[in-house]
């Protein structure tokens, strides 16, 4: 429904009218402290006066709660929702593991908005496995034996999530944002052609891990621990909701880089793609005096990877999709 087929009854028209919505400041006292909220209105198209409709006033004290919780930096509902499923705990046991009585998670999720000191006690807990643990160990007497151990892995296998470096971090979180199924084969290839491409157009690599030389293709080892449990299924993994929502996580530069690889390369499976990388020079390099089925771990240089796919840009002009497309092309032409 556009704008204007919204309709509903104006008490100062006395009809059913069209009505727009729109944006209006009030001013609010909250514990003797004054506010501005940016609330939504309802305005009939004809009068120009406000209209009361069914829904609005709830919509209201959404928008002013979860302004009120941003202007004091206190935690949102879909904060606490977040540290639920992560730690894979319920409401009562999540309370009960931070030290609070058992109701409040409850009432937070229901609207109670919380004191600043038990606010950031939840943000340090959804920001540091650390803390968490911590926490957990605390008050292990208050939870059973299950919710303990399954927060307790879940919270080290947080901590092994940040053993990879905060830009890697966000590079595959928007690769996930932007595809609805990767595998780990399909990921590790996906970041070694994001490196080569971005470090072509830029001049300097995206992120510094090092990609190694193994039988399947270029990998980041850091990156195969953390989702080797997945093997060859897509991988779906909690942790990463931890970053859902940051701001300015990436440049426009690496957005654009990761969009023109997702956009090419992403249309193909892992093993395709691991085909492409056998045919390209910094793997066949580092591979030399290896037979086919001998693992190895040698270093694929980053300088190498930048001179390599600098001259693909040369060839092929990879900074845009049909450059990388006609590139993907040749290589599975080379392979078949």
């Amino acid at each position: 429904m556009t704008e204007k087929e919204r309709r509903d009854f104006c008490i100062e028209c006395r009809k059913e009218t069209e009505y727009l919505l729109q944006k209006k400041n009030i001013v609010k006292n909250i514990r003797d402290k004054e506010y501005t909220f940016a609330i939504t209105v309802a305005v009939c198209a004809e009068c120009g006066e406000e209209m009361s409709i069914p829904g609005l006033i709830d919509r209201n004290i959404q928008e002013i709660d979860e302004q009120y919780r941003a202007a004091e930096g206190l935690v949102s509902i879909d904060d606490i929702e977040k540290l639920m499923k992560i730690y894979k705990l319920g409401k009562a046991p999540l309370s009960l593991a931070l030290g609070f009585g058992e109701v409040t998670i409850p009432r937070y999720l229901e609207g109670q908005v919380p004191s600043k000191e038990y606010s950031d006690i939840i943000k340090t807990a959804l920001s540091s496995p650390v803390f968490m643990k911590q926490k957990l160990m605390e008050n292990r007497e208050k939870l059973t034996d299950a919710a303990y151990r399954k927060a307790f892995a879940a919270a080290e296998s947080i901590e092994r999530l940040f053993s990879v470096s905060d830009k890697m971090l966000r590079v595959i979180a928007y690769i996930f944002e932007k595809l609805e199924e990767v595998t780990p084969l399909m990921l590790q290839k996906l970041l070694y052609f994001i490196q080569g491409v971005y470090s072509a157009l830029y001049g300097r690599p995206i992120f510094e891990e090092n990609c190694r030389a193994w039988i399947h293709g270029p990998v980041y080892p850091e990156v195969y621990d953390l989702f080797r449990d997945f093997k060859y299924n897509p991988i779906d993994d909690a942790r990463f909701i931890l970053l859902e929502g940051t701001k300015d996580a990436l440049t426009d530069e690496e957005k654009r880089v990761i969009d023109l690889v997702v956009n090419t390369f992403g249309m193909y499976g892992g093993k395709v793609l691991e085909k492409i990388t056998h045919n390209e020079d910094p793997w066949i390099e580092a591979r030399k005096g290896y037979g086919d089925s001998i693992p190895s771990s040698e270093l694929l240089p980053k300088e190498k990877i930048m001179k390599y796919y600098s001259q693909i840009n040369q060839k092929y002009g990879i900074d845009t999709e049909d450059g990388l497309r006609t590139y993907i092309h040749d290589m599975l032409d080379k392979a078949s």
